[in-house]
């Protein structure tokens, strides 16, 4: 079995990576890191009684690299850059499920994280998860950077248009996300009365995962992206809208993703929906090619929990040991 450890293991995204773990068939945890030391992990998450018998201990990179093949890191953002130093330091391969490493340019970081990157050395070692893209590098990866969950929606789809003939105008993106993408922190902004029968938008032009987004399309378009907040648990809806020059057959650009284990490409007419990918880690998408605007419209879904956190983490995981990277991931969505 190969042994994994967790540090930030009763948030959102570990939470879900434990249960996804405790599922895996190669996969064991040994080690849940969090601040709570010296509790069993099933007292803090009642769902995984008769499932785990971990004891939660406080962070030591030493002692985690001792015991576990890999440790994933699931912590809130700019948190992860000193304990994923002080992992690699030890010498045990890392995952972090955060932004830290994602970003490759320092100021880009600064200017939207609003920190310093504490660990920008690092930088160049990070291997960023997005599996179809980075799959050969994944492997050998000794440090990984699972990509955020919005970016994944939005790229999966936009990636192959790069050389398609788009419009030299901003791409724009309008996604909403189930509430917890806004962490396990408690704020007055995400309580029921506030967000109950409602729907906002927010961080409006300054949303940190702007630049991984356009990173991740090689820096060659602006992307005007905003963000909203909805009142269900989980799960991200993207609509995307590509000006183009001229109408195209759009299907021929995405037959990429035919041996793809986790991208479903829906096809013109048909759009995706939350209840199909909710709980999986499939990223699902269509569009319509509306002649009137010569404006391409293409709708994604994922879950942010499992496709863009945990399930991605396992798939990089399973490619970095050597497996399937089905492996403990083949299920499809829960609806309803």
């Amino acid at each position: 079995m190969i042994r994994v450890g967790i540090v930030g293991a009763i948030g959102y995204g570990g939470r879900e990576l434990t249960r996804l773990l405790g599922i895996h068939p190669e996969a064991e945890l040994v080690a849940a890191v969090e601040l709570e030391g010296g509790t069993r992990l099933d007292d803090l998450l009642p769902q995984f009684r008769k499932l785990t018998d971990v004891v939660c201990e406080t962070f030591d990179a030493e002692t985690l690299a001792k015991r576990c093949d890999a440790v994933f890191i699931a912590v809130p953002g700019t948190k992860s850059m000193a304990l994923g130093a002080a992992l690699r330091a030890a010498g045990v391969r890392t995952i972090d499920m955060g932004p830290d490493f994602r970003i490759q340019d320092p100021a880009a970081f600064r200017q939207y994280y609003k920190v310093e990157h504490t660990a920008p050395e690092l930088l160049p070692e990070a291997v960023y998860g997005l599996v179809p893209y980075y799959r050969e590098q994944l492997r050998d990866a000794q440090l990984v950077a699972v990509p955020g969950c919005y970016p994944a929606s939005v790229v999966f789809p936009l990636k192959p248009l790069i050389d398609a003939p788009l419009a030299d105008v901003p791409i724009v993106v309008d996604a909403i996300s189930g509430m917890t993408g806004a962490g396990r922190a408690l704020a007055e902004a995400f309580h029921f009365p506030e967000m109950n029968e409602n729907v906002k938008a927010y961080k409006v032009g300054v949303h940190q995962h702007t630049p991984e987004i356009e990173q991740e399309l090689g820096n060659k378009f602006l992307v005007q992206f905003t963000p909203h907040v909805g009142p269900y648990s989980r799960g991200i809806l993207s609509t995307i809208t590509v000006h183009l020059k001229e109408t195209i057959q759009v299907a021929p650009y995405y037959e990429c993703y035919v041996d793809e284990p986790f991208v479903r490409v829906l096809g013109e007419g048909r759009l995706a929906e939350l209840k199909h990918v909710r709980g999986s880690t499939f990223c699902d998408f269509g569009w319509v090619m509306d002649t009137r605007t010569r404006n391409l419209v293409i709708v994604s879904a994922i879950d942010n929990l499992v496709g863009g956190t945990a399930g991605m983490a396992i798939q990089c995981f399973n490619l970095m040991f050597g497996l399937d990277e089905r492996t403990g991931l083949a299920f499809g969505g829960m609806a309803p």
